[in-house]
C-alpha cells in the first residue's frame, strides 16, 4: 500500500484531494530553498572561489563570534532569572515570570531602535545628562550593540526552557544530594546541571538560530554578518549568483542547527526514579540578597520591555509636538493587519488542515514528507527566502513579482509550521471514531474532515492562526523585500524611520506592534499555568 492509516478507518488510501494539496502546499514551501540549489548549480567557478575567499571567512567569523557571544550572556542571564522565579522565596513569582518573558514580544529591529534612541551617542539619555556636562556617550554600534541588542530579546527562549526544566525537579532529590555531604556547587554540577543539560542545550540552539538569521537588529548597528553581506551584495550587484551562495551557506549553516534542535529533543527526557506525586522544591530564603533579585529582575525587565515603551512614548511626544501626522501610521497598521489576517487564514486553510491531517492520519514517509518540508521553510532565514522569491519572481514569474501574493507565499514559508504543529497536536487528541461515524453516515472523507474533524479541532486552528497572525505582524526582511512599491507595514515604517534616524516616525507603529504583540503573548500565557 502506499500509505496506510495509523488508526483503522474505512479507507487505506487517503482522499486524493488532500493529498495533491498537500504535495502543492510541500512544493510552494520548497520553492526558495530548491531556486537555491537550482542557481548555485549554474554559478561559474569565479563566483566558487570568491565565495571561499578571506572576506567570506571574515564574515563567517564576524556572524559565529555574535552567536557565541550571545549565548554566553544569554546564559549568564537566564539561568540566574529561572532559579530565582523557581526556587527563592521572592514574592510575587509568578508575576515576575510572565514580565521577564515578555521581551520575546520585541522584534530585535525595534530593540536595536531603541538602544540606538536611547542609549546612541546623541540619544535620550545624552540629552538628559546633557546639563551636567555629557557632550556625547560612547557608540553603540558594532559588535556591542549587536550583542546587546539580541541578547536582551533572546534570553526568554532560554528562561522559559530552564524555568521549565527547575520545576520538574523533586525536593527529595536535593534532600538525598544533602544527606551525602553534598555542598551547594557539588549539587549543582552533579543533579542541577544534567536535569538542565537538555533545556540548556535546546535554548541555546534557539537562541543561535534566532541570532544566525537576524537581519534588522545587525543592519541598523552596523554589524556585518551573513545576513546583512547578503542584503547589501544584492543592492550593490546585478549578479545575484554569489549572494545566491552566500544564501546558500547560510541556510546549510541554520539546517545544521536545526537538526541538532530535533536531535536533543528527541533525547530530552526525564523522569522521577519512584512513582506517585513529586514534591515541590522548597523556596530558598534570599534575606538580604532580596534586593539585589529585584535589582536584576526589574533592571531585566526595564531594559526589555521598559526601554521600548519609554523611547516611543517619548518620540511620539515630540512628533506629535512638532506637528507630525499619524495618518500615514494608521495606513500601515491596516496593510499589516490585512496581510497578517491574509497569511494566517491562507496558512490554516491552505496549508495546515491538509498536511496535518495527512501527518496524523497516516503512516509512512510519504505522509509526513509536506510537514517536514515546512520545517525547512521556518528554518530558512527571512532574508534567503525573500530574495530567493525576488529573483524567481523577477525572471520566471512576472507576473506575480512585486504582488501581495508573493509576499503572502514568503510568509507561508517562513511561517506555515507554525500553524501545522497545533493543529497536529489537537488531532492526536480527537478520537477517529468520531470520523468513522460520519463515514459509516455517507460523507465522503473530505465532507468528513469539513464537518466533523475541522470544528472539533477548533483549538488547534486558531492557536495556529494566531502565532502566524503575530510572526507576521513583526516579520521584516520578508516584508520589505517582497512588499509592493509604497505598500508599508508597521514593520516597514520602523525600519524605514530607523535607518534614516527619524525616530519620531518609528515611535506610533513601534507601540502599536508592541501592543499587538504583547496582547498575543499575553492570551498564551493566560491559558497557562506560570
Amino acid at each position: 500500500m502506499w500509505l496506510r492509516p495509523q488508526i483503522r478507518s474505512g479507507r487505506s488510501r487517503p482522499p486524493v484531494g488532500i493529498v495533491l494539496l498537500s504535495v502543492f502546499a510541500a512544493s510552494l514551501l520548497l520553492l526558495p530553498m530548491g531556486y537555491l540549489l537550482f542557481r548555485a548549480t549554474g554559478v561559474e567557478s569565479g563566483v566558487w572561489r570568491e565565495l571561499w575567499s578571506a572576506s567570506t571567512g571574515r564574515i563567517l567569523g564576524r556572524s559565529l563570534m555574535l552567536v557565541i557571544g550571545v549565548n554566553a550572556c544569554v546564559w549568564l542571564l537566564s539561568l540566574p532569572l529561572a532559579w530565582l522565579v523557581v526556587f527563592s522565596d521572592l514574592p510575587g513569582r509568578r508575576v515576575w515570570t510572565v514580565l521577564v518573558a515578555t521581551p520575546l514580544v520585541v522584534p530585535s529591529y525595534i530593540g536595536a531602535f531603541v538602544l540606538i534612541a536611547m542609549y546612541g551617542p546623541r540619544g535620550l539619555l545624552q540629552q538628559w545628562l546633557e546639563p551636567l556636562g555629557v557632550e556625547r556617550l560612547p557608540s553603540l554600534y558594532g559588535y556591542p550593540g549587536a550583542l546587546i541588542a539580541i541578547t536582551l530579546f533572546t534570553y526568554p527562549y532560554l528562561f522559559l526552557g530552564l524555568r521549565s526544566a527547575m520545576l520538574s525537579l523533586d525536593q527529595s532529590w536535593l534532600d538525598a544530594a544533602r544527606t551525602l555531604g553534598q555542598s551547594g556547587w557539588k549539587t549543582f554540577a552533579n543533579l542541577l546541571l544534567p536535569v538542565l543539560r537538555p533545556a540548556l542545550a535546546a535554548g541555546s540552539i534557539l537562541v543561535s538560530l534566532y541570532t544566525l538569521s537576524d537581519f534588522g537588529a545587525v543592519a541598523l548597528l552596523r554589524y556585518t554578518t551573513f545576513t546583512h553581506a547578503i542584503y547589501l551584495y544584492w543592492q550593490s550587484s546585478l549578479d545575484v549568483s554569489a549572494a545566491a551562495l552566500l544564501m546558500l551557506v547560510l541556510v546549510i549553516l541554520t539546517l545544521v542547527l536545526m537538526g541538532l534542535e530535533f536531535a536533543l529533543r528527541g533525547r530530552a527526557r526525564m523522569a522521577r526514579a519512584h512513582a506517585g506525586t513529586s514534591r515541590a522544591v522548597t523556596p530558598v530564603r534570599l534575606g538580604r540578597w532580596k534586593y539585589a533579585a529585584w535589582l536584576l529582575l526589574g533592571g531585566t525587565v526595564f531594559m526589555g520591555m521598559g526601554n521600548p515603551i519609554v523611547v516611543s512614548v517619548v518620540w511620539l511626544a515630540k512628533g506629535l509636538a512638532a506637528g507630525s501626522s499619524l495618518q500615514p501610521v494608521w495606513q500601515a497598521a491596516a496593510n499589516s493587519l490585512l496581510v497578517s489576517l491574509l497569511a494566517a487564514v491562507t496558512a490554516v486553510l491552505v496549508f495546515a488542515v491538509p498536511t496535518a491531517y495527512l501527518a496524523e492520519r497516516y503512516r509512512g514517509l510519504r505522509a509526513r514528507l509536506p510537514a517536514r518540508a515546512a520545517y525547512i521553510g521556518f528554518g530558512m532565514p527571512g532574508i534567503a527566502v525573500a530574495l530567493s522569491l525576488v529573483f524567481f519572481g523577477a525572471r520566471h514569474a512576472p507576473w506575480v513579482y512585486q504582488t501581495v501574493y508573493l509576499l503572502i507565499l514568503g510568509y507561508m514559508v517562513r511561517f506555515a509550521t507554525l500553524a501545522i504543529g497545533p493543529l497536529r497536536t489537537q488531532l492526536s487528541r480527537i478520537n477517529p471514531r468520531m470520523e468513522e461515524a460520519g463515514r459509516l453516515l455517507g460523507l465522503s472523507e473530505i465532507r468528513v474532515l469539513g464537518r466533523v474533524t475541522t470544528p472539533v479541532a477548533r483549538g488547534g486552528l486558531l492557536t495556529g492562526a494566531a502565532l502566524v497572525f503575530l510572526t507576521t505582524m513583526k516579520e521584516l526582511p520578508v516584508t520589505l523585500l517582497l512588499a509592493p512599491t509604497g505598500f508599508n507595514t508597521l514593520a516597514t515604517r520602523i525600519w524605514s524611520a530607523t535607518e534614516e534616524a527619524f525616530y519620531a516616525r518609528a515611535a506610533a507603529p513601534t507601540l502599536i506592534l508592541l501592543l499587538v504583540s504583547a496582547l498575543g503573548i499575553a492570551a498564551i500565557f493566560s491559558g497557562e499555568d506560570v
